[in-house]
């Protein structure tokens, strides 16, 4: 836990400004991209993950008032703790970004059972404790909560069969959240992300049937944005409190193409995966990302502290 204090001036006809926001997942990638944004826009943000060192470094770049706080998502006392910090140092949050994700990339009949149960627990579990923790607050603001879910929930890709079930979840939960909170005045987007250049794409690329997938997409879709430009699509998203938030904004076009999306990916998969052996398949199997990395071996290795 630690508290970031700067008297930057950035921001001052934001919608947003003078509010409290929380992003999990913050200490790299689009979390940390999008704490910069948001509090570019005037906010005070509070970063939460899992990497201390990393969480501090990025605080110490925010114009405005910021705090960290190392915290698993997973853990459901660790999240109530950490509301009760952010409102003691901050206010109530008016803006919660659920962010926090891993990936893990490989065959499902050869990803161990607890590596498989970790994405889940993490992207769907986690988004669903850090609403249940934060809910009191955005409540009391009648704020924001945004969902970053990914179009993995659009259409599923073989050997990432964890992270596809988790994202399609956290997308169906803020749909049926949605209309629990909205008589509270609470609103609640779901961003759906496509290839972002953090390190899990590195890691994705490093896989042949996703390598393939990707290649076969169209120009302007097989394209990387970077975490800055989608940090500023979800931005632009929580100040019009949109109920869907697409980076890159083309995306919209793609929802009434979801029914196609199975049967193309089937076959572009299809075609690859028989051009490799289950040994080279299985060889694959593993985290995506140093981010990913940071947090199996955190829970693997309780004792262990970034930094």
């Amino acid at each position: 836990m630690r508290e970031i204090r700067s008297g930057g001036r950035h921001g001052t006809g934001s919608p947003l400004r003078g509010r409290v926001a929380v992003v999990t997942g913050a200490a790299r990638g689009i979390g940390a991209a999008l704490a910069r944004n948001l509090s570019e826009s005037g906010m005070h943000v509070a970063l939460l993950g899992r990497e201390e060192a990393s969480l501090r470094a990025t605080a110490a770049t925010l114009p405005h008032r910021s705090i960290c706080f190392e915290a698993d998502v997973t853990d459901d006392a660790a999240l109530r703790a950490a509301a009760r910090y952010v409102e003691e140092r901050l206010g109530p949050a008016g803006v919660v970004a659920a962010n926090a994700g891993i990936a893990v990339g490989g065959p499902f009949a050869d990803t161990a059972a607890d590596l498989w149960q970790r994405v889940i627990d993490v992207n769907l579990t986690g988004s669903a404790n850090t609403a249940r923790a934060f809910l009191p607050h955005l409540t009391r603001t009648r704020g924001y909560f945004l969902q970053v879910a990914s179009t993995a929930a659009l259409g599923s890709a073989p050997m990432m069969s964890a992270y596809c079930a988790s994202k399609a979840g956290v997308e169906s939960f803020a749909q049926a959240l949605r209309g629990e909170v909205e008589p509270d005045g609470v609103a609640v987007g779901i961003a759906y992300v496509h290839w972002t250049g953090t390190d899990m794409i590195s890691g994705i690329d490093d896989h042949p049937v996703l390598r393939a997938l990707r290649r076969h997409q169209p120009g302007f879709a097989r394209r990387v944005r970077t975490p800055e430009q989608v940090a500023a699509w979800l931005a632009e998203g929580i100040a019009r409190r949109s109920p869907s938030v697409y980076a890159p904004p083309w995306l919209r076009w793609c929802q009434p193409l979801r029914p196609l999306f199975p049967a193309v990916v089937a076959r572009i998969a299809r075609r690859e995966l028989r051009t490799r052996t289950r040994a080279e398949l299985a060889a694959d199997v593993g985290v995506l990302g140093d981010g990913g990395l940071a947090d199996w071996h955190a829970h693997r290795h309780p004792g262990h502290r970034d930094g």
